[in-house]
């Protein structure tokens, strides 16, 4: 039997990588015990090698973009980590109502200030947009989530005195931007108490209500929908009751934008790594699962992949959140691992979206169809 280390010498050469080579996506061994671990855990002990120091790489968004270009995350094989989330996602539902807190407290609780630090101004924790520019590059990242959140704004054709449900409201910047410049009231639901908290700060005096609420519960009626990266969340048992629960609430001329991460392919769990360290419960969905989903519930009026924006958002979230370690500004309790958890997520999520293995789409659904027809926006 071939040791571990020559199987994943031998892997990574497939996408030109070495080990303790000196190009800059070339991976430095600092302990050999991470190839038992990466032979038996996949990714989840790649990642977990990774935080405690095993090894290092000078650029890991392009050593991830080289490992998603050779598709080796889909031909490396099954592990047991891969094998014993699909079976638990099998058996249970693991975004249950009585589940739904504990992203919130476990990842959207963390400090204000770790994500102030990384996010920017906006406090937009979602894919930036480039509209009309030649090149992202041309765009700040405050520039960029502004764009993104008026680009939303006018694919719901919102007005004033609109009524607006947010689900998944994050820190509060659409539910301000919409409120300010077109005059909408925003229902905003979220399942961190941390965000509630500051989402109200934010948009105090606005007509503005924050709930700390799951949107199963919510009961009301409203002329628009809005859900911007809370989908990956919900989980494929759920994709039934979010969309009946927006359904319901939607008035029968309304519009349902969903904005939400995409995998290429059809799966029933998510990926290891991700879910134990920095989203529990996670599932990206895939196309076919949303429109099954939607199926008799909504039609889509309109599709949009803005996928390629997200690499530089989280580059750009990378480079912020590394500006303020370098500048003492993060708290105490952010020790190294943390520091290098945060990064391996920040930089393969990049190179995920660089390679085109992850997509951002925004569906523009409604109940019946626009009368007309749908006028999208760009």
């Amino acid at each position: 039997m071939q040791s571990a280390e020559y199987w994943f010498q031998s892997l990574i050469a497939t996408a030109g990588i070495q080990l303790n080579g000196s190009a800059p996506y070339d991976i430095q061994v600092h302990n050999p015990a991470m190839f038992h671990r990466i032979r038996w855990q996949g990714t989840l002990g790649l990642g977990d090698s990774y935080i405690n120091g095993w090894w290092d790489c000078a650029n890991l968004d392009d050593l991830f973009y080289r490992l998603f270009t050779a598709h080796l995350d889909r031909t490396a094989g099954l592990f047991i980590p891969q094998l014993l989330g699909t079976l638990r996602a099998y058996l249970a539902n693991l975004q249950s109502v009585s589940r739904a807190f504990q992203v919130g407290e476990r990842h959207y609780d963390l400090d204000n200030q770790l994500f102030r630090s990384m996010l920017g101004d906006t406090m937009v924790y979602s894919c930036a947009y480039s509209g009309s520019c030649t090149r992202m590059l041309d765009r700040t990242l405050d520039e960029a989530q502004l764009a993104k959140l008026d680009l939303i704004c006018r694919k719901l054709h919102l007005s004033p005195g609109t009524t607006v449900l947010e689900i998944g409201c994050g820190w509060g910047a659409f539910a301000r931007f919409a409120a300010e410049h077109y005059g909408v009231h925003v229902i905003g639901l979220t399942v961190s108490e941390n965000q509630a908290t500051f989402a109200r700060n934010l948009c105090a005096g606005l007509p503005v209500d924050i709930r700390l609420q799951d949107y199963r519960s919510f009961t009301g009626h409203t002329d628009t929908i809005v859900s911007v990266g809370m989908f990956e969340h919900v989980g494929v048992k759920n994709y039934p009751a979010f969309f009946n629960t927006a359904r319901r609430a939607l008035s029968p001329n309304g519009i349902f934008l969903l904005h939400t991460i995409g995998s290429l392919h059809t799966e029933l769990a998510g990926e290891p790594w991700i879910n134990t360290h920095i989203f529990p419960n996670g599932k990206l969905p895939s196309l076919r699962q949303i429109t099954t989903a939607i199926e008799g519930r909504f039609l889509i009026e309109d599709l949009q992949n803005i996928g390629p924006d997200y690499d530089f958002t989280l580059m750009s979230w990378s480079k912020n959140f590394q500006r303020s370690i370098q500048r003492g500004e993060l708290l105490s309790h952010l020790d190294q691992r943390f520091q290098r958890m945060w990064q391996y997520y920040l930089l393969t999520c990049a190179a995920a979206f660089r390679s085109r293995c992850l997509q951002l789409w925004q569906l523009v659904l409604s109940p019946n169809g626009v009368p007309g027809g749908y006028q999208s926006a760009r």
